[in-house]
């Protein structure tokens, strides 16, 4: 399981249960928790997209491309919090 998402399980406050034959951590998680689990992945999605650096170090000539491809990404974040129904 990746780390991070390891992470967002424990903050989903998921029950984990040791499995001592692998080592491996194995969650459980509740109806409510599965959801917060859930939205806390999508939330981390939108972070990511929402702060994504178009063009690293860009020039004055990347001024207008990179202001109006920061908006769309910031319209596609919004766009995901509305369909998945999550709140900032």
């Amino acid at each position: 399981m990746n780390e991070r998402i390891r992470q967002l399980a424990d903050e989903a406050e998921g029950v984990f249960i040791h499995k001592l034959i692998t080592g491996a951590k194995q969650y459980t998680f509740l109806e409510k928790d599965l959801e917060k689990f859930a939205e806390l992945i999508v939330r981390e999605c939108i972070d990511r997209i929402t702060s994504y650096d178009l063009v690293p170090g860009h020039s004055a000539k990347w001024e207008d491309i990179y202001d109006i491809h920061a908006r769309l990404l910031q319209d596609l974040g919004e766009d995901l919090e509305d369909h998945f129904g999550i709140k900032k």
